[in-house]
């Protein structure tokens, strides 16, 4: 199996897992606080090349009813930018509810507001790896 990382994209921070060795769940690694589009291109593509990313999912942004929102062409804008230092394939993953059930995760296991605040970001890519995962799965019995 590949090894996929994913971002879950935000104006201020952007949040990382990968999967595991065996391509089989996803493992949150961290967040990268945004600089500005250069700086986060080169810092992005750096950490994608050192963990051999074969594949990167980014999470999409859509509004509750599956419409397109000003987020959505944000994401997107920063998206092609990165397909443009990247010579790995590079797609999108619905990511309606994955912060939210992040933070719900985090309240669940009595973390801090501060604290919820380091991980939620990470956490929230992992749950788009996982759906993204879960998808490439579904769609193996399906064939």
């Amino acid at each position: 199996m590949k090894k996929i990382l994913a971002l879950d994209i935000g104006s201020k921070r952007i949040g990382i897992a990968i999967t595991d060795p065996f391509g089989s769940y996803a493992l949150p690694v961290g967040t990268y606080v945004r600089k500005n589009l250069k700086t986060d291109l080169m810092n992005l593509s750096a950490l994608i090349r050192e963990r051999n990313a074969e594949e990167v999912v980014c999470g999409l942004p859509l509004n509750f009813d599956g419409s397109r929102s000003a987020q959505t062409e944000y994401t997107e804008v920063f998206i092609d930018a990165l397909r443009k230092v990247l010579d790995i394939p590079i797609v999108t993953s619905d990511e309606r509810c994955t912060t939210a059930e992040a933070h719900k995760t985090l309240i669940e296991g009595n973390k801090r507001r501060e604290e919820r605040k380091k991980y939620v970001d990470a956490l929230a890519a992992a749950y788009i790896l996982e759906g993204y995962l879960q998808t490439i799965k579904n769609k193996g019995e399906r064939q």
